[in-house]
């Protein structure tokens, strides 16, 4: 196929910055065969330093900045720049990017796709009346929907009444070579004097923000330390990621007496070979669509604690490669943490369900697979009627 008639993917999403999501895009970019598809990425919003992950030079990105200049300048910019690009799909990803799909089939563009990944912390279970109205608005301008989970799946379909051939679930697909157990556990990367020489490492990867629910975290270490015994004496926790509330979280470890035992390291590049030095990974968010986070930690060969919402229960299997609990329920979290620091084999046996599972259902090359799946059947529409 010569390189001009390859099909355009404009990608539209609110922010590219570290997330899960944009994480996801950047994976998919970088690992569709560029002999097929071109891309590029239109922000709502902005994008930081996190663009400089897409390693195809041939994929530009475009912020319109909508809260500073506003709705119907960003409606004229999608406008305009499909009109110029001509892209032959918009994917457009959660409420923000539902803007970008009148624009677009105004400008001529064929087909829209729309992806929903997660839920807001203003919508934690899709109870809202408006969000639901606004998907509904929008839903003849959108030729397939894409959901990271079945729950979300679920939403569309019974709340927003999309009917479910319209509908594909595409799990996230994690890098399982990139995130993979260590053959030895390092500690080089912790301060001079963190660990004890027999140490479990508790850890979190997540924005610090409300949906997230780090204190729930904090609050449960803070009480396993309390508890006493050789739990308190070996047991560290350590928080990865940046967020608006990292320094209230931060004065929270301080306020419980934890401060000395807890790591908030900020956001790291190196987070595949951090989840290495880890034993357990918690997730306690409110809410989640698929986390990409939860993959990685399981691709590691982690034992998984995550609230029993959202995509998590389709990763984390109760007993097998990890344990459930509800979101908010610090005394719960203290029992679960508490019996694995307890009980070493579990937790390895855990660690090692996870990678299993990780490798079997949640590898890239499975994602990948599906969206090109996807974008190939709308391409190929077009090309048969062209």
């Amino acid at each position: 196929m010569s390189h001009e008639v390859r099909p355009l993917i404009l990608h539209v999403i609110h922010h590219l910055v570290t997330g899960g999501m944009e994480n996801g895009l950047v994976n998919l970019i970088n690992h569709l065969p560029e002999s097929r598809f071109r891309h590029a990425v239109a922000c709502v919003e902005d994008f930081s330093d996190f663009r400089l992950r897409l390693t195809r030079a041939d994929t530009p990105v475009v912020a319109f900045h909508r809260s500073r200049t506003g709705i119907w300048r960003l409606r004229q910019g999608l406008y305009r720049l499909c009109r110029q690009m001509k892209p032959t799909i918009v994917h457009s990803r959660n409420q923000s990017g539902l803007d970008a799909l009148l624009p677009a089939r105004l400008a001529g563009v064929p087909h829209c796709i729309h992806g929903e990944h997660g839920w807001d912390v203003s919508d934690l279970n899709g109870q809202r009346i408006k969000p639901a109205v606004l998907r509904r608005l929008h839903s003849p301008l959108v030729d397939r929907y894409i959901t990271v989970s079945s729950d979300l799946r679920n939403y569309l379909v019974q709340r927003v009444r999309i009917p479910s051939a319209r509908v594909t679930r595409i799990v996230n697909g994690v890098d399982t070579v990139r995130f993979s157990p260590p053959s030895m556990r390092s500690h080089e990367f912790f301060p001079d004097g963190f660990l004890a020489p027999d140490s479990i490492v508790v850890a979190t990867v997540g924005r610090i923000q409300a949906v997230k629910d780090q204190e729930t975290l904090v609050r449960a270490f803070a009480a396993l330390v309390h508890n006493g015994g050789e739990v308190a004496t070996t047991t560290r926790l350590v928080i990865v990621g940046d967020g608006p509330l990292r320094g209230a979280l931060m004065q929270l470890a301080d306020a419980l007496g934890i401060a000395a035992l807890t790591w908030f390291p900020g956001n790291v590049s190196h987070v595949d070979a951090l989840l290495r030095a880890f034993d357990i990974f918690v997730l306690p968010s409110l809410a989640e669509g698929i986390s990409n986070t939860l993959l990685e930690a399981m691709a590691t060969g982690l034992p998984l604690v995550a609230t029993a919402t959202g995509g998590n229960v389709e990763l984390v299997s109760e007993g097998v490669n990890g344990r459930l609990f509800v979101p908010g329920d610090v005394a719960a979290l203290t029992r679960l943490l508490t019996e694995y620091i307890g009980d070493r084999a579990l937790l390895r046996m855990h660690g090692e369900n996870a990678r299993e599972l990780a490798v079997r259902h949640f590898s890239l090359a499975t994602m990948l697979a599906a969206y090109q799946a996807v974008y190939e059947e709308f391409c190929d529409q077009l090309s048969a009627a062209g």
